[in-house]
């Protein structure tokens, strides 16, 4: 089989995926002309399937995800090119009426960071409830007792009570909780998590990890996208995996497949930054050349190529493709072409 770009599916499976992102493009409008944050993202996510979107700062993650939720501010930003396909329809050629009907009960989003996100001038139980009362029928009452439900659920201690506290009230480990029980209030088929764990101590994020896939868990065929920079936190909860950086798609897999037979050399740059478990002292810390290149000095060719130890002179000039390895493994890199399937 030829070389492949991402406008097939990911994998071969029978089974359908519940969102299917085609092509997007993002770009933002800033003094120096037009710059393109997301060039080309293609993904599935399937019913019951926990994806992890890794890759550092600046690859284009979070904006693929507003991109998803329609939250891309507009100007400066615009979703340019593409598709977000889910459930039958394209949510780029939706209406605003008909996308705020999917925000919150179909498509979920846990925030980057929970004091900006929640409204620090309303309490925790308002906030909670309005979402409740926004997408269902219910009365107050009713909204009042699911929010108390799910803030008990997320484990928020004396949660009757703390309906009535503002977001500063409240630690960040028990902002974050708040959070999930925002974005879960409602049963979305999809939970989109960015970042759900900055910033927190080891032992909240292993808590918040848990709690957040046990609540999707007893949601059948509920899904959820984790967007992380914390390989560890991927390999620990993720079925699939898709590396991101210079707003494409780099590589795609199995859990299995990225971590134990990475092909990027960028994926293999960021498992190598992982510090060692062997326990000997004089072990250097691996960290990748260079920096992440401004959006608006993003080389021609290959996105990684200012940063690649494997560069060859074709990878400066000519965009690399999504090449098929088999089995659901795609990457972008011109040394694989001849293990293209």
């Amino acid at each position: 089989m030829a070389n492949v770009e991402l406008s097939n599916p990911l994998t071969e499976a029978p089974r359908s995926p519940i969102l299917s992102v085609r092509d997007l493009e993002v770009t933002f409008r800033i003094d120096d002309g037009l710059a393109k944050a997301v060039d080309g993202v293609s993904f599935d996510l399937y019913p019951g399937e926990v994806l992890g979107v890794v890759g550092e700062s600046g690859s284009g993650k979070t904006v693929a995800a507003l991109s998803i939720m329609r939250l891309i501010p507009d100007p400066p930003g615009n979703i340019s090119a593409g598709q977000i396909l889910f459930d039958g329809q394209d949510l780029l050629h939706v209406t605003y009426e008909q996308m705020r009907d999917v925000r919150g009960t179909q498509i979920a989003m846990i925030f980057q960071e929970p004091m900006t996100a929640l409204n620090p001038v309303f309490t925790i139980g308002m906030q909670v409830m309005e979402t409740v009362l926004t997408h269902e029928p219910v009365r107050r009452r009713e909204a009042f007792d699911r929010a108390v439900e799910m803030l008990e659920r997320v484990g928020i201690p004396d949660a009757r009570k703390r309906m009535n506290d503002f977001p500063h009230q409240f630690s960040g480990g028990m902002r974050q909780r708040v959070m999930i029980a925002l974005a879960l209030v409602c049963h979305p088929k999809i939970l989109i998590a960015d970042e759900p764990t900055t910033a927190l101590d080891v032992t909240t994020q292993a808590q918040i990890l848990e709690l957040m896939l046990e609540l999707e868990r007893k949601q059948t065929g509920a899904s959820i996208i984790l967007i992380t920079h914390d390989l560890a936190v991927v390999a620990e909860t993720c079925q699939r995996v898709v590396v991101m950086y210079g707003g494409m798609v780099q590589e795609v897999g199995t859990a299995e497949q990225v971590f134990h037979d990475p092909r990027h050399p960028y994926t293999k740059g960021l498992l190598a930054s992982l510090p060692s478990t062997s326990g000997k002292k004089e072990e250097r810390l691996y960290t990748i050349p260079g920096n992440v290149p401004s959006i608006m000095e993003m080389p021609a060719g290959c996105k990684f190529c200012t940063r690649c130890s494997e560069v060859i002179d074709r990878c400066r000039t000519e965009k690399p493709r999504l090449y098929d390895l088999g089995d659901g493994h795609f990457v972008r890199c011109h040394l694989l072409e001849d293990d293209a399937k």
